[in-house]
């Protein structure tokens, strides 16, 4: 999903380049723009007090000097800075604002090839040098799923190197006077220098980090057993790194401090944000995500954020008890649904608590779907995916305005962006009705939804067109002043049953 993240972004660009800063948080039963009604939201809990509320964002890594972030970063009460001992007695030393699940002792961990290419890769080393004529059955079938595997690698490889000339060729165009006038003309200026450079850096070094023997890579750098899934203690504790714009993007949409006259304003004013670095470039491994998990659960965490995702996950029994185990202690998880304008109903998208892709989602968990700015046949964003039963309801995911590293704020596109901003609509919950259990937040933003019964075009396809509500399971857009409404009498319910 973070693959996908710059590409939307570049394609919208032009079109999107003067979008209304935070629209996100406007309502849309006041007006045109199909934001979050966050700012309604905080109008309804005047008379209200809140108590902190930990987010774990499971990312690439965030900036947590940021000034717009500034107090709002989780810090471990137990744990005692740069004295290199696990006070705390977790298993991670110095772990203050977090943990990073693909570093060591050898730097940080910036990519990873795909799970096509590991199992590819995994594959090749078994049958490398065997004699294959005359295989027993077993061996014949075995030896078929390489060829297969194989065969979806060479394919998958000819589009990256495809897609790595074509962003080179675009960059260096950028790069000439005459068209770095036209683009900046139509895409908004520097942040265009910067959204070409880093995807041009992606696609050029994700195609060649396909090509190599990715686990001694992770080995040399991360010094763990890559083959192990169930191994739990590695990493360091270097949460921010070069390549934090993502998970930079995604935390201050849900926290960037409020009303404070600098950058923007986030969701939520009432949280902290634990971060924990589990997502590289390319496709994350299911035990990161697993541990990263675990670690948010163990420390605090009641909600966890995950704009990541893949469509093959070799050990999702790993991940499926990791997110067992934090719904055990009521964590709601909230994760992007993917920017490939597929129909999830029918092909599973990484990690998911479901069976089989038409299943329902747990109760504990929220996979959200991106839509624009305006009511209309293109309120769906055009990437987003969508599904009547695996996703559970939109939010606003098309030009957001967040904060990047370095003091720096931007523009970016997708399903990456809608996710934080639910998060925050739940935390926004979680902080004022603390009553409330994981489950009964899910059940409140689902059904206070706000709907939109218009006929839209389907993700992907411009002429195919149909109602809204049929899109995702709350058939609408996440409404937090439609959900403060809702949990004010849920809580007096719960006062009463008391």
């Amino acid at each position: 999903m973070i693959r996908a993240i710059l590409f939307s972004s570049l394609i919208l660009a032009a079109t999107l380049a003067n979008a209304q800063t935070n629209w996100q948080l406007k309502s849309p039963a006041k007006n045109k723009i199909c934001g979050a009604s966050v700012e309604e939201a905080y109008k309804k809990l005047n008379d209200r007090t809140a108590k902190n509320v930990i987010v774990a964002v499971i990312d690439i890594g965030t900036d947590i000097t940021h000034e717009d972030l500034k107090g709002m970063i989780w810090t471990n009460p137990r744990e005692i800075a740069g004295n290199g001992i696990d006070d705390d007695h977790n298993g991670y030393i110095d772990d203050i604002n977090g943990w990073n699940f693909i570093g060591g002792k050898n730097g940080n961990l910036l990519y990873e090839a795909t799970e096509e290419t590991r199992m590819y890769q995994t594959l090749r080393k078994q049958w490398f040098g065997r004699d294959t004529t005359n295989l027993k059955e077993a061996d014949s079938a075995a030896f078929a799923q390489f060829k297969k595997a194989k065969k979806q690698y060479i394919v998958a490889q000819k589009q990256r190197d495809g897609d790595a000339k074509s962003m080179t060729t675009i960059y260096n165009l950028n790069q000439h006077w005459f068209w770095r006038q036209i683009f900046h003309m139509a895409a908004g200026g520097k942040q265009f220098d910067t959204d070409i450079a880093e995807a041009k850096e992606m696609t050029v070094q994700g195609a060649a980090y396909n090509k190599i023997n990715v686990d001694s890579q992770r080995i040399a750098i991360v010094g763990d057993d890559p083959t192990n899934p169930h191994e739990r203690y590695y990493g360091n504790n270097e949460v921010y790194t070069s390549a934090s714009t993502h998970g930079t993007h995604t935390a201050g949409i849900i926290a960037a401090v409020r009303n404070n006259n600098i950058g923007i304003n986030g969701v939520s004013n009432d949280v902290r944000i634990m971060v924990l670095r589990a997502v590289p470039w390319g496709d994350e491994r299911d035990k990161d995500i697993a541990n990263a998990i675990r670690y948010a659960a163990d420390n605090g965490a009641s909600i966890i954020n995950m704009s990541f995702g893949k469509y093959k996950s070799p050990d999702k029994s790993v991940v499926d008890s990791a997110i067992a185990y934090a719904t055990a202690k009521d964590v709601l998880f909230i994760h992007s649904a993917g920017n490939e304008s597929k129909n999830i109903d029918t092909v599973n998208c990484y990690p998911n608590p479901r069976s089989s892709a038409a299943d329902a989602n747990d109760s504990n968990w929220i996979e959200v779907g991106a839509n624009g700015k305006k009511k209309g046949k293109k309120l769906p964003a055009s990437f987003s995916n969508y599904g009547q039963h695996a996703v559970d309801i939109f939010a606003p995911g098309e030009n957001i305005y967040a904060t990047l590293p370095g003091n720096q704020y931007g523009k970016e596109s997708g399903t990456s962006m809608a996710g934080p901003v639910v998060a925050g609509v739940a935390a926004i919950i979680r902080a004022y009705f603390p009553d409330l259990s994981a489950a009964e937040v899910k059940s409140l933003l689902v059904k206070t939804a706000y709907k939109y019964d218009g006929k839209v075009r389907t993700p992907g396809h411009k002429k195919m067109k149909v109602k809204f509500s049929t899109l995702s399971v709350a058939g609408g857009i996440v409404d937090a002043a439609a959900a403060v409404d809702a949990a004010k009498k849920e809580k007096t319910l719960i006062s009463l049953q008391k």
